[in-house]
């Protein structure tokens, strides 16, 4: 996804599923600058990843 769309789940009061490599992912912050977002897997909620924002996915449902 870009880093606009990354932003906009961010800033959503709704509950948008976003996944990364095949993991659900809550999105903690994005850097619009860089078009990076840190992100926390949500099997393992001690990880953190901050990774390109077009590595996430929205899902739809």
């Amino acid at each position: 996804m870009n880093t606009t769309r990354a932003k906009q789940i961010y800033e959503s009061d709704e509950t948008i599923s976003v996944m990364l490599d095949g993991d659900s992912v809550w999105i903690e912050h994005v850097d619009e600058a860089n078009g990076m977002a840190t992100v926390q897997v949500s099997s393992i909620p001690v990880t953190t990843k901050t990774v390109s924002c077009d590595r996430l996915q929205e899902q739809s449902h």
